[in-house]
């Protein structure tokens, strides 16, 4: 079908229907309707993949000590070695280095980023990704590659959780879960959004009497099967449900449902599944294509690309750029006297529509069963909710014995000793699994399991009691030596959460080795920089997860009133690639402007 063929797009009427399915969605409770994984579901944290080492408490001094052993805490640790400081410590609750990949192993589990610009440490560690987006096993043997690489192991401490941040004398003193009282001249904060499960609060939850898990603990002894996809043989005969529909699920359905008797979906909202296209990597095509400096270039053009800056060309080429693209080229078909602000907002509301037709008649023309496929469209703008791109979770729903349980909206009703209830319905089942996600929107003392207290005896919780203030989303005034490794405040580029981690990873070991080479004991941020770079933020529309107008999910508070706290969750007004260039000229210049070395 050509452009022109296509029927005329009714916005008004699109409008109406998102308002529809926005509404079914929203809740008083917000982030509230969620359980932490306590009592009855403690054992769902526990560590199935490597036993726990006995060791003697650390009571000594290290010069940095990193909370997080995933792409933060690697890649500043890299960074730090590269500049000479040879004293680093990585504290990781996992029984190794990989963060969300040590943890993630559910079957199907992938990057929906390009591997190219998604795997950080390439190019150093000498690694080509087998696959565009690498599955999980990769990952994780990247991330432990990359800790043998730049002897990260050799410091770390495994199976340990900080339970207390204090700055004491000029120095900030770590203890842990394990008995550790050491210090640090330095800290810094990479726990990641992607670590804390949550479980929906549904009625009668503890009482179901079958097998249940949730994905980020997988339960192979159960299934049967291993993180590398082997065939889950124990499902046999099984009736399983899995609760939640986002990229978790996409991932795991299409293995669940070559394996299980019966599998039943419950969803509340669809997710948005374009297509993947993921290939093997040509050998040759990367010798060629990997010449020094390869991977920056990649990060910088898929940035460029993907937030709208300028770049001749593609290399990425996935549905992340294609957003982008469409975008540009709706803004750039409009005459030059009528690029106005509402004009080019109509153009980006014109090719999400678009977009969002297309991926809905992809629904229509894989799943067979009609009313499913119906249930199965998405209904929102596409980066209202996490994109998914997927080649087999649509057609996992063509198997027999795979069942679409759409709850309108609203949720599962309850659970009871023998299944799941859904407008009154009972299914009985063998084993719930909850691909219900993890903790983003709540505070981040409660994420991190600690708090710090800083000068004066201020604690960061208390700091932050009316939101987070940085400056550039690493320093916070009154807490000297420690930095934070994470997007908000920054660059804030949610489609590919490791080119914000390099580029503070890059930043903090700057400044360390600036204060370690000049006999400085101290970095701090002032209070006026600080203030200055929040109104910054405040002042423009650096990027925002999604928006009242969104059907709820973490993108949007749940739908909640987005008051100061959620816009102070921004991103450099100007966006991504100009915050990466901004951050590049402020630490290379060496003046460090709004920060104090003494």
């Amino acid at each position: 079908m050509t452009v022109a063929d296509r029927p005329a797009i009714d916005r008004d009427a699109l409008r109406r229907k998102y308002r529809e399915e926005r509404d079914k969605r929203l809740r008083p409770d917000g982030n509230d309707q969620y359980l932490r994984l306590t009592g009855r579901f403690a054992h769902y944290l526990d560590d199935p993949y490597t036993p726990v080492t006995e060791r003697a408490p650390k009571t000594d001094h290290v010069t940095f000590a990193f909370i997080g052993g995933g792409f933060a805490g690697l890649v500043t640790g890299a960074r730090l070695k590269e500049a000479g400081v040879e004293d680093v410590r990585i504290v990781e609750k996992g029984g190794d280095f990989g963060g969300t990949w040590y943890w993630n192993r559910y079957p199907g589990a992938q990057c929906d980023t390009a591997s190219f610009v998604y795997m950080p440490l390439l190019e150093e560690t000498g690694h080509m990704p087998t696959e565009k987006y690498a599955h999980a096993p990769e990952i994780l043997e990247h991330c432990r590659r990359i800790g043998k690489h730049y002897g990260l192991y050799d410091n770390a401490l495994f199976h340990t959780e900080v339970v207390d941040l204090e700055w004491i004398g000029g120095r900030w003193l770590v203890r842990t879960n394990r008995g550790d009282a050491f210090t640090a001249q330095f800290i810094a904060m990479g726990i990641g959004p992607l670590h804390v499960p949550k479980l929906p609060g549904i009625p009668g939850i503890e009482e179901f009497k079958g097998h249940s898990f949730h994905t980020s603990r997988w339960d192979y002894a159960y299934t049967g099967g291993d993180p590398s996809g082997a065939h889950m043989d124990r499902l046999a005969g099984k009736r399983v449900a899995i609760i939640g529909t986002g990229a978790t699920a996409v991932q795991c359905v299409p293995h669940l449902a070559r394996a299980c008797a019966e599998l039943y979906v419950f969803q509340r909202t669809p997710s948005s599944v374009d297509v993947r296209d993921n290939r093997p990597t040509d050998p040759d095509w990367f010798a060629r294509m990997a010449t020094p400096g390869w991977q920056q270039r990649w990060l910088e053009n898929f940035t460029a690309n993907q937030t709208g800056g300028q770049a001749d060309e593609d290399l990425v080429m996935d549905g992340w750029t294609d957003i982008a693209r469409r975008v540009r080229a709706r803004i750039g078909a409009l005459a030059p006297e009528h690029r106005t602000a509402p004009n080019m907002l109509a153009a980006f509301e014109d090719s999400d529509f678009e977009k969002m037709e297309e991926i809905r008649a992809r629904v229509d023309a894989i799943v067979e069963d009609r009313e499913t496929a119906r249930k199965l469209q998405a209904w929102y703008r596409q980066l209202c909710k996490r994109p998914c791109f997927h080649d087999e979770y649509l057609q996992a729903f063509n198997v027999p014995g795979t069942h679409l349980v759409d709850t309108d909206g609203r949720g599962v009703e309850r659970i009871t000793e023998r299944g799941v209830v859904v407008a009154g319905k009972e299914y009985e089942v063998d084993c719930v699994i909850y691909a219900s996600g993890f903790e983003v929107g709540t505070d981040y003392s409660r994420r991190a399991g600690y708090d710090l207290t800083g000068r004066d005896g201020v604690r960061l919780s208390d700091r932050w009691s009316e939101g987070m203030r940085t400056l550039h989303g690493i320093h916070v005034h009154g807490f000297p030596n420690a930095f934070l490794v994470q997007p908000t405040q920054g660059a804030n580029l949610i489609s590919n959460i490791p080119h914000n981690l390099t580029e503070a990873g890059r930043t903090i070991a700057v400044m360390v080795k600036h204060a370690l080479d000049h006999g400085y004991d101290e970095i701090e941020v002032t209070e006026e920089a600080e203030d200055a770079w929040v109104e910054l933020l405040l002042s423009g529309g650096g990027m925002l997860l999604g928006s009242p107008d969104c059907t709820p999910g973490y993108y949007n508070n749940e739908g909640q009133e987005l008051g100061l706290r959620w816009r102070l969750n921004a991103g450099y007004p100007q966006g991504a690639m100009a915050y990466f260039a901004y951050i590049d000229g402020w630490r290379t210049s060496n003046a460090f402007e709004g920060l104090e070395f003494r």
